[in-house]
């Protein structure tokens, strides 16, 4: 049913979001680019242990062919990282609080997040 639910509304829950604090952001801008690049290199480094074929990471018998339909599924990235391929799921997220009123009015899904100079899909 998750399958089916993220192929109609391309909606896949975010698990996990990371927060700096703005006045920390302020003093020190550097630190947005640099958290988001460790990131980047630590979800390449597991997807690269993940399909490793001489021995597996986990003890899953079908643990590649799981890994190979989610990669068809999700395009090749079932956690991808800015806005622009977690746009569906932010707005929906920013609907959700406005309807529960967590919020009192939507906001654009671009002021939730500081600019990286240079990060695609930001």
């Amino acid at each position: 049913m998750e399958r089916q639910l993220y192929e109609k509304t391309k909606i896949f829950p975010i698990m996990h979001l990371v927060v700096i604090r703005r006045e920390l952001y302020e003093r020190q801008r550097w630190i947005a680019r640099s958290l988001y690049d460790a990131f980047v290199e630590s979800k390449r480094r597991a997807r690269t242990r993940m399909r490793y074929a001489g021995s597996l990471s986990t003890m899953l018998p079908w643990l590649i062919d799981d890994v190979e339909e989610i990669n068809e599924v999700f395009g090749g990235d079932a956690f991808p990282y800015g806005i622009e391929a977690n746009r569906a799921t932010l707005h929906a997220l920013v609907a959700y609080m406005v309807e529960q009123h967590f919020i009192a009015r939507a906001i654009p899904i671009e002021d939730l997040f500081v600019p990286l100079a240079g990060a695609s899909g930001t």
